[in-house]
């Protein structure tokens, strides 16, 4: 049975597929988009939103244990954790309007509440309806990845899509996995009362700057985050009353354990061999201009290999641009992320290390630690670092913060990059005073720092100083 023909068809109602859809209804585009979970995918229901809502309850709970430094007597919290999943449940329901189905019904969005899979290049089936459209967008997302471990089918564990909705505090918190997402969540059960041990086969953020990721470690070993690096689990199993572990040589019991070892895209349901769409384990297969091998077909985020919720926004505007303005636009700018620990951590273009190896030695290492900025000793938390890596001629390579809001400290430098500013240019602002900010712009200044010891400077300025009356 036919159901009707669309200008754009989206599969997923997750940030990249809500954007693409909202934008096209906007611009009088005929949609229909497909979602057979929640709307609002993995970001708003088991992703960013609860977790930074967890994150809130546990640092307020630190707060309370770490005045001593300013004067404030330590007290222990009275921590009612399934309080706090009420919390972090009132945070998804908030922000979930914005998301809902009534609200793209509002904006024109004919919205299927089901699995949409391909049965030819131009045609999708759900609900036992066949839809045809001039351009279709997959936006499936991702799930977790689960390691090959032995014995994982026989425990109970948990992910981030069962994380949230678990309101037991766990009295030991085993977490495979030490990315982004194992940290996070560490470190806001530690604070919240949980014993919490991290394994993790290589390093710890691997993907960001080691000379960042220490502030981090450094900060975790002092709450008492146990964290095994370089540690392959070979087999896990109940344990008294709980579930075991076997890694390093060693038997860790834990009350929960957590999945956090990366994430597989959605493409199994799709049936994409049927539209012509080449695929990968890593995801579906595009171009810069997010066109997979089927010309008529887009796919973005998570399953096109995507990382971040941001990211997927981003790529929605090229599929616009390029799907209703026939423009040629690209998805060529850099992607920052952020781990959201305490301290947190920013990272944007090269590392140190890619610098290095990309350019050798022709290279500039500039750093402006927390401890020199006169409001982060203020206020008691002088962790951390501004790093900036540029050429030997100014022009910018990377940046990475470590501190106190690095998620919003990395935001100038974002546009420095994108926009091919010089570090001569990020020196050369002006700032507020006592900000944080300032750290940035020290750094900067520090691209400037031996000049005045060269000879050439040294006579440039007596022979200006001679020439002036």
């Amino acid at each position: 049975m036919s159901a009707g023909h669309f200008d754009i068809a989206v599969i997923g109602a997750g940030s990249g597929g809500l954007s693409v859809a909202a934008a096209a209804a906007q611009f009088g585009q005929r949609v229909v988009l497909f979602e057979k979970g929640e709307m609002g995918g993995d970001c708003l229901n088991t992703g960013c939103v609860p977790s930074k809502a967890l994150l809130a309850a546990a640092k307020q709970a630190h707060a309370l244990r770490s005045g001593a430094a300013l004067g404030i007597a330590a007290v222990e919290p009275d921590v009612d954790y399934a309080a706090v999943c009420a919390h972090v449940q009132r945070a998804i329901a908030a922000i979930a309007p914005h998301d809902s189905q009534q609200r793209f019904e509002t904006l024109g969005v004919t919205v299927i509440r089901a699995a949409a899979h391909f049965m030819d290049a131009r045609t999708l089936e759900a609900a036992g309806q066949r839809f045809t459209a001039r351009r279709i967008v997959i936006a499936t997302g991702s799930r977790p990845a689960v390691p090959p471990i032995p014995g994982l089918g026989e425990v109970p564990d948990l992910t981030n899509e069962t994380l949230f909705t678990n309101t037991t505090l766990p009295t030991h918190l085993v977490i495979i996995g030490g990315g982004p997402i194992g940290l996070e969540m560490a470190q806001a059960h530690r604070r919240l009362g949980s014993k919490v041990t991290v394994i993790e086969a290589a390093s710890p953020l691997a993907q960001d700057d080691p000379e960042l990721t220490a502030v981090v470690q450094a900060q975790f070993a002092a709450e008492g985050v146990e964290i095994l690096s370089g540690t392959a689990v070979s087999r896990v199993f109940r344990h008294e009353g709980g579930i075991g572990l076997e890694a390093g040589g060693r038997i860790i019991s834990g009350s929960h354990l957590l999945l956090a070892t990366g994430r597989r895209p959605n493409v199994e349901a799709l049936n994409l061999t049927a539209a012509g769409i080449a695929f990968t384990p890593r995801g579906i297969t595009v171009d810069a201009g997010l066109k997979t091998s089927n010309r008529k077909v887009y796919a973005i985020g998570d399953v096109a290999g995507g990382r971040f919720t941001h990211e997927a926004g981003y790529q929605a505007g090229i599929v616009i641009r390029n799907a209703l303005f026939g423009l040629p636009a690209k998805a060529t700018a850099l992607i920052p992320h952020v781990t959201y620990t305490d301290p947190e951590l920013a990272q944007l273009g090269l590392t140190e290390a890619q610098a290095r190896a990309a350019h050798g030695e022709a290279i500039r290492v500039l750093r402006s630690p927390f401890s020199g900025n006169d409001r982060a000793v203020a206020e008691g938390q002088p962790q951390g670092l501004v790093k900036i890596i540029t050429t030997r001629r100014g022009r910018i390579l990377g940046a990475g913060i470590v501190g106190e809001n690095a998620g919003d400290l990395i935001q100038p430098w974002v546009l420095a990059l994108e926009r091919g500013l010089k570090i001569s240019t990020m020196a050369g602002a002006v700032l507020p005073y006592p900000t944080r900010g300032e750290a940035s712009r020290r750094a900067a200044i520090g691209y400037f720092a031996d000049f005045s010891s060269k000879p050439l400077v040294q006579r440039v300025i007596g022979l200006m100083g001679r020439l002036r009356p």
